[in-house]
């Protein structure tokens, strides 16, 4: 069971001196690292996931974290952000002003697909483009239901996607495959800024599941139909 940030503070942080709050924080980081390479791992999710699961304990992590950052500026030190946070803290800085997402998924198989969110004024649409035979299903525009731009922004900011990495291969983990999925993103924004772009080959986010429901794809597997006998 996981505690709420004030309880850590209370048993980890209160009254401890600043540089006993940074050595807590680095812990907290590595940890997050840790967890984030076990749900990236090609293996994750073979084996039951155990409770509080990783992405519960990431979530908690991550509040800690940020309690850990206000224990330490309360006890009079400013806190010096990582070149990876830095880089976090800019897409936040810029979340507000994005104008249209693209994604791009697919493998020689099964086709590719791209999906086009233009989010203009309170109104979001996606297009969606595919390298098959378009049919109704696969090709077309429509609103995302149920959710509003509101909803939508904020399960999207939820996903923390200025911490992915530039890229997701499976050589980080030993691996290697032929073929398989390729997927890119790229998140333009209306104020100039650069747009955030980030790409994988048969390598994901944690959270990349989420973020497909999120643009309206199925990420459920179909069950192997049984042969007859």
């Amino acid at each position: 069971m996981m505690i709420s940030p004030e309880s850590y503070y209370e048993m980890n942080l209160k009254g401890k001196p600043a540089d006993r709050i940074m050595s807590t924080i680095r812990g907290l980081k590595q940890e997050i690292g840790r967890l984030k390479n076990t749900m990236e791992h090609p293996d994750y999710g073979i084996e039951p996931v155990m409770c509080p699961s990783e992405a519960t304990r990431l979530s908690c992590t991550r509040d800690y974290l940020n309690r850990a950052k206000l224990a330490l500026a309360e006890a009079g030190v400013v806190y010096k952000p990582s070149q990876a946070e830095l880089k976090a803290q800019e897409f936040e800085n810029n979340f507000p002003f994005i104008s249209k997402i693209i994604f791009f998924i697919g493998g020689f198989f099964g086709g590719y697909e791209t999906r086009t969110v233009t989010i203009n004024g309170d109104e979001i649409c996606i297009n969606v483009e595919h390298s098959l035979i378009p049919t109704p299903s696969n090709l077309g525009e429509f609103e995302i239901e149920p959710l509003d731009k509101e909803e939508f922004m904020d399960e999207l900011s939820r996903l923390y996607i200025g911490e992915w990495r530039r890229s997701y291969r499976p050589e980080r983990f030993g691996y290697s495959y032929c073929d398989g999925t390729q997927w890119e993103l790229e998140i333009q924004f209306s104020n100039g800024a650069k747009p955030f772009k980030c790409y994988g080959d048969n390598s994901y986010p944690y959270n990349f599941d989420k973020f497909q429901e999120l643009l309206g794809i199925d990420t459920t597997e179909e069950p192997e139909e049984e042969e007859d006998e």
